[in-house]
This record gives structure tokens, C-alpha cells and sequence, in this order.
């Protein structure tokens, strides 16, 4: 495995795995075998629902805790210190640990202001070992990090290899953030398994194209989090730490780059609005 250091010292494996949209009841025997193939990154949500279970395969791992380095995010109908302070508290229950490694803020929309005080706040009681944020674009990230008074660590972006983020990159570098992708693998869209440069490099280094995308992303120095509810694709994505790119399979896959995502609508300024209300009114009306 390899490591990060992040701007405050902890050290983050650039590998591990993501439980999103993974139902509870599976998410037991998925993290189980995440954690049996190797992986000791695991990165849940309150919005996923799968706290509980994230929580209870690591207790029964024989693994010890400070081995293990948890990802949580505040979803944003917990905005607002107060909201934000209390759900954190919940998070801590749900994953039966003292303390969560990596807590994000998951959207930027509704209070995350306040919601970055909570987080703050719980870094300063040693409830949480570092702060960061998730989807946040170059203007937001800029904001908060001017707000902070901890500043963040790391932002949680869709990344592949059909969206590079190379300027938001270059921003995080600037301000000492680490880039972390989520969907790595654009959710199997645009026929990334099957694409012709993915392949071809894979040949080349008797490797998959899900193992050359990994790759480029980690030579690039971006964190990774890949999905899969099967032993053997997790065990294949963990296999990446044994060849390297050279400068010419680099090359071909940055022309790739697209900087178009896989949502067509950005969460950020008034679509963040709209959707932390759609949220608060789904909430209320599940009541």
C-alpha cells in the first residue's frame, strides 16, 4: 500500500474502499471481504445508510482499529452547527469507534459553514482525526478555506479518467489539499471497460483497463475509494501497486480528459439550494 500525509501529519492510504449505494443488509459481508482482500481505507456517509454496517464489520475483523483509517461525510440535512455537532455524535455510535479518521463535508449546500464549525470542533476533541470537504468546486473550496480556522485536508471530487479536474487539481495543490475521486470509474459509464487506449494499455502491462485507470489516477497523485460487491474485483483493484505507466501510456490517457462529469447538474450555488431543500422537504415528509 502507499500513503498520503495530509497538511496535518495523519497519514491516509491512497487505496481503499467506497460502500456507496450499497444496501446494509450486503454492506456486512462486502466490507468483510474489502478488509479480508486487504484494504484498510473504508468510506462511508450518513447519506448512504450503511454506517451501522460499516461499523460492525470492522468490529468483528481481527484487525485493530488504529490500523484501519474510516471516511465519513455530513450530509446536508444535518447543516447548521447544532445539527452538524449532533449527527457527528450519531456517526461515532453507528460506527462503534471514538473517533473517525476523515470526516468530509458531503455537498456543499444549506449551512455547511456551520456544519465546518462542528467539524472543527469535534477535530479539536480528538473526535476526529482530520477535516475536509466533498464536491466542492475551485470557488467554494477557496471560500471555505479562507473561512476555516482549521483549514481542510482533503476534497472528495468525482474524478476519472474522463474528468481529470486538472485545474481544481492544481488548486488543491496550491492550498495543500489532497484530491480524493469518487467514481472512479464513472459508475461503468462511457463504456470505460471496453475503451480502446484503456485496453491497449492494459495489454501492454498484462493488466485491466479498471487496473490502468486506477493507475494513472494514483500516479497523479489523487486518492481513490473503487466500488465493487465481488471478492475478486476488489482483490483486482488493490493489484495496482506492481507496474507503473511510463511517460507515453501517461500521455495518451491525459488526452482523454474530457472535464465533463457523469451528473449533468454541478451541486453548487442555486442548484446547492435547490437541493439541500429537496432534501429538507423529503425529510420532513418521511416524518
Amino acid at each position: 500500500m502507499e500513503y498520503t500525509t495530509l497538511s496535518n501529519g495523519v497519514k491516509m492510504p491512497m487505496l481503499g474502499y467506497g460502500v456507496y449505494k450499497i444496501e446494509p443488509q450486503e454492506c456486512v459481508r462486502c466490507v468483510q471481504d474489502a478488509i479480508g482482500a486487504g484494504n484498510r481505507l473504508i468510506d462511508t456517509a450518513q447519506f448512504y445508510k450503511n454506517e451501522e454496517a460499516v461499523g460492525e464489520a470492522i468490529k468483528k475483523s481481527a484487525v485493530p482499529r488504529e490500523e484501519f483509517f474510516i471516511v465519513d461525510k455530513v450530509w446536508i440535512t444535518n447543516s447548521g452547527y447544532i445539527r452538524a455537532k449532533t449527527s457527528i455524535e450519531e456517526s461515532l455510535l453507528k460506527l462503534q469507534t471514538p473517533y473517525i479518521d476523515l470526516l468530509l463535508i458531503h455537498k456543499p449546500a444549506g449551512d455547511y459553514f456551520g456544519i465546518y464549525r462542528a467539524m472543527e470542533e469535534a477535530y479539536r476533541e480528538g473526535k476526529v482525526r482530520a477535516i475536509g470537504v466533498s464536491s466542492f468546486n475551485e470557488k467554494e473550496l477557496r471560500e471555505i478555506y479562507e473561512f476555516a480556522e482549521i483549514k481542510p485536508m482533503v476534497n472528495q471530487v468525482e474524478t476519472h479518467v474522463f474528468y481529470q479536474r486538472k485545474k481544481l487539481h492544481e488548486c488543491m495543490e496550491e492550498l495543500g489539499v489532497k484530491h480524493m475521486s469518487w467514481a472512479p470509474f464513472a459508475e461503468g459509464k462511457r463504456n470505460i471497460f471496453e475503451n480502446p487506449v484503456l485496453t491497449e494499455i492494459g495489454k501492454k502491462h498484462m493488466k485491466s483497463s479498471s487496473q490502468v485507470c486506477l493507475r494513472y489516477m494514483l500516479q497523479s497523485d489523487i486518492i481513490l475509494i473503487p466500488k465493487s460487491t465481488h471478492i475478486e474485483r476488489m482483490k483486482q483493484n488493490l493489484d495496482i501497486f506492481d507496474f507503473e505507466l511510463d511517460r507515453e501510456d501517461m500521455e495518451k490517457l491525459r488526452e482523454l480528459n474530457e472535464e465533463k462529469g457523469i451528473s449533468p447538474v454541478e451541486i453548487s450555488g442555486f442548484t446547492g439550494g435547490l437541493y439541500y431543500f429537496f432534501f429538507k422537504a423529503k425529510e420532513f415528509f418521511n416524518k
